[in-house]
């Protein structure tokens, strides 16, 4: 049996440190890490992210809500109590004293990155223009990619509802997704192939 996720990131984690540890502190790669933020702080969170040098993603989707006189439209958190930050881990630190922050997403303490393809299928979808949306994180369902458009690539989980089908795409480590309406057309099933010695 391998190593655990969480003694993974332990030895990259103590790697980090240690080639900060010495002259060249600016060495170690900055990886997209999910940052869980108070509660409707995530356009502050993001904010201050981007004043104190860590580049910042929070994936907005345009949202209705119902007061008691009117509807109203706003740009909403795809993911609510998250914010995306891009930075090296040996400077969690700093990044977990900016106000807003409550922690950094990860396994045993220490920090779990997010993949890039994940938040580059996020950006992909936001890019679009198509119809996006909070979604279930899925348990099951088929994996399918994109062939054609804007999302060309882009890789998620088909479901159906009602007459249409949607894209699942989503961010593993917070078990959070988001659908996007797409044609049947443009899709094409991933093939899992299994190897039997």
């Amino acid at each position: 049996m391998g190593p655990t996720v969480r003694e993974l990131c332990a030895r990259e984690l103590s790697t980090n440190d240690a080639a900060g540890s010495g002259s060249d502190a600016g060495s170690a790669e900055p990886c997209w890490f999910a940052l869980t933020v108070k509660h409707q702080h995530e356009r502050s969170v993001e904010g201050a992210l981007s004043a104190s040098g860590v580049e910042p993603f929070l994936p907005l989707y345009r949202a209705r809500r119902r007061w008691s006189d009117r509807l109203k439209e706003l740009d909403a958190p795809l993911f609510p109590g998250y914010v995306f930050g891009r930075f090296a881990a040996r400077e969690r630190v700093r990044v977990l004293r900016i106000p807003g922050v409550a922690r950094i997403v990860g396994f045993g303490g220490f920090p779990a990155p997010v993949a890039p393809a994940e938040i580059d299928s996020v950006r992909a979808a936001l890019a679009s223009k198509l119809p996006v949306g909070p979604w279930p994180y899925p348990k099951a369902g088929e994996r399918v990619r994109i062939d054609c458009g804007p999302l060309r690539g882009v890789e998620g989980t088909l479901l159906e509802q009602k007459d249409s089908l949607r894209l699942v795409i989503s961010i593993e480590l917070l078990q959070r997704s988001l659908a996007i309406e797409v044609a049947s057309e443009i899709i094409s099933p991933l093939r899992q192939w299994q190897v039997f010695p």
